[in-house]
């Protein structure tokens, strides 16, 4: 087993298997004709308390090149979240320490327990992925608080991530039967190069 392998199933097996007690994230493998994909997978968050994002599902599709740790992931947010730093449509996250300055040294569990909290609560409106909402973060930030507070409820409930996760589940088994077209259109939560 090579060593990007091998490091891919540690880092992997580390978040499915052991998260902390103070995690606020969930691990689901994606279940490829009855094997496991370690390469590809889910993580269910949740908004950081104290921000207008608490109370929030959130499901992100993860996906690690070959050449993991040495590339960074593919990170998108399934569900709908109005962010300054993430596209409202396709998911696509901007920051910077996973796309220009990614390091092997930083693992998934960085991603999640670090990197993305520290997105939600201080949300950078200099390098928009969301316009609209960069614009209103800096203009109108008791607006900004409301619209987010809003798209919580409307899409980042429990129930929203579980449908969801229904609805990823059936495309994933439509793929995989090989009668899935997807129109040419790019997935939700692929990720676009900053």
């Amino acid at each position: 087993m090579s060593s990007p392998k091998r490091r891919i199933e540690t880092d992997v097996m580390k978040m499915y298997a052991l998260p902390s007690l103070m995690s606020d994230y969930e691990v689901t493998l994606v279940n490829d004709n009855s094997e496991f994909r370690l390469q590809e997978f889910y993580v269910r968050i949740k908004g950081p308390d104290e921000t207008p994002f608490a109370g929030g599902h959130w499901k992100v599709h993860v996906e690690l090149p070959d050449q993991y740790p040495y590339k960074s992931p593919s990170i998108g947010f399934v569900n709908r979240i109005f962010h300054p730093n993430i596209d409202e449509l396709s998911g696509s996250v901007c920051l910077d320490v996973i796309n220009q300055t990614w390091s092997p040294m930083y693992d998934m569990i960085n991603i999640f327990e670090v990197f993305l909290p520290q997105l939600l609560r201080y949300p950078n409106p200099a390098d928009p992925l969301n316009g609209e909402a960069a614009a209103m973060l800096m203009r109108e930030p008791k607006t900004y608080e409301a619209k987010v507070k809003e798209y919580v409820a409307k899409y980042a409930s429990k129930d929203a991530v579980d449908d969801a996760e229904e609805d990823t589940e059936s495309e994933d088994e439509l793929s995989s039967a090989g009668s899935y077209e997807s129109g040419g259109e790019e997935p939700a939560g692929t990720m676009d190069d900053v």
